[in-house]
């Protein structure tokens, strides 16, 4: 195993900021985060970004570097990514990446998958069947045809929906089924990976603690604030759990109650499709942790773990 490179995972509101911080300190790291909408400036509240004392004291990396204006894709986190490891590995401190966006830390841990190329016939058929019929008709034969794939998408994500059709329209296998024997050649022998996990009861008490929290914290006028600047929200980011339910609120086309109620619901069901992803992740340390443990306890169990595995 790795003594330079740890990875901390766990689903939403599962403490993993809060272990990745401690440890950090206790050990002189820096910290990578692995997160799909930390990446945006000024989305504060409703990703549960670091505070700003935290990042004061400890050097995190992937947070705040586009605007939210702009699109971010996996790929873009895989070679920021890189560069933040170069930037670490020349000041000699070891790395601790945390997160919970399960298609990045697939990405560091495996690579990118890329798949087969685009067939431009295959994908303009698609398409139009998409705008003719609808997403949701093609996702319901996603469905069909690979199950597994579908779990892990957006009824409304067109892109992947339409790419994994085409995949399999191409290579007559499930976009799942070649994603398996991707990351099966290729186990991630380089980082050691802690892994927090909870009753799905309290991670759900958790996720609805948070999600009071956010609201108390002022996440209706940051999502006012961002709507008022002068670029409009990415697709990416209007899209994202606690900003999509607000901005409907905002619209008129929620009440607050219902759209924090959403927000929760839409929260847990994240937290749902995290828990299918770990399932498959090779080699994680799990740590099972119990209603109200504290955090110091929680830091010195890991340390306990990573001690008799001589990771410290």
């Amino acid at each position: 195993m790795n003594t330079d490179r740890l990875l901390i995972l766990g689903v939403t509101a599962s403490g993993k900021g809060r272990l990745a911080f401690d440890l950090a300190q206790a050990i002189g790291a820096e910290i990578i985060s692995i997160d799909s909408m930390k990446v945006y400036r000024r989305m504060d509240i409703g990703t549960a970004k670091p505070p700003k004392e935290a990042r004061e004291r400890i050097n995190y990396h992937l947070i705040n570097v586009v605007e939210p204006s702009e699109s971010f894709s996996v790929g873009t986190f895989l070679e920021t990514a890189y560069e933040a490891i170069e930037q670490i590995n020349r000041r000699k401190k070891k790395i601790i990446a945390v997160g919970g966006t399960a298609l990045y830390i697939k990405a560091l841990l495996y690579g990118l998958f890329e798949g087969p190329g685009a067939d431009e016939q295959i994908r303009c058929d698609l398409q139009a069947r998409a705008e003719d019929e609808g997403i949701e008709q093609l996702y319901r034969e996603l469905a069909k045809i690979d199950p597994v794939a579908a779990e892990h998408i957006s009824p409304n994500d067109a892109k992947r929906i339409i790419r994994a059709l085409e995949v399999y329209k191409i290579t007559g296998k499930p976009i799942s089924s070649l994603q398996q024997q991707f990351t099966a050649e290729r186990p991630p022998d380089d980082w050691t990976i802690i892994g927090l996990r909870r009753e799905k009861s309290v991670e759900n008490k958790q996720i609805n603690k948070r999600v009071k929290k956010m609201i108390a914290a002022g996440l209706v006028d940051e999502v006012k604030s961002l709507l008022a600047e002068e670029e409009p929200l990415s697709k990416q980011a209007r899209c994202a759990i606690g900003y999509a339910e607000i901005i409907d609120y905002s619209c008129g086309k929620l009440s607050l109650e219902d759209a924090i109620e959403l927000i929760k619901r839409n929260t847990r069901r994240l937290a749902k499709n995290q828990r299918t992803w770990f399932k498959t992740f090779k080699n994680v340390n799990w740590l099972d942790i119990e209603p109200d443990e504290p955090a110091e306890k929680i830091l010195t169990r890991t340390k306990t773990l990573l001690n008799k595995k001589a990771i410290l």
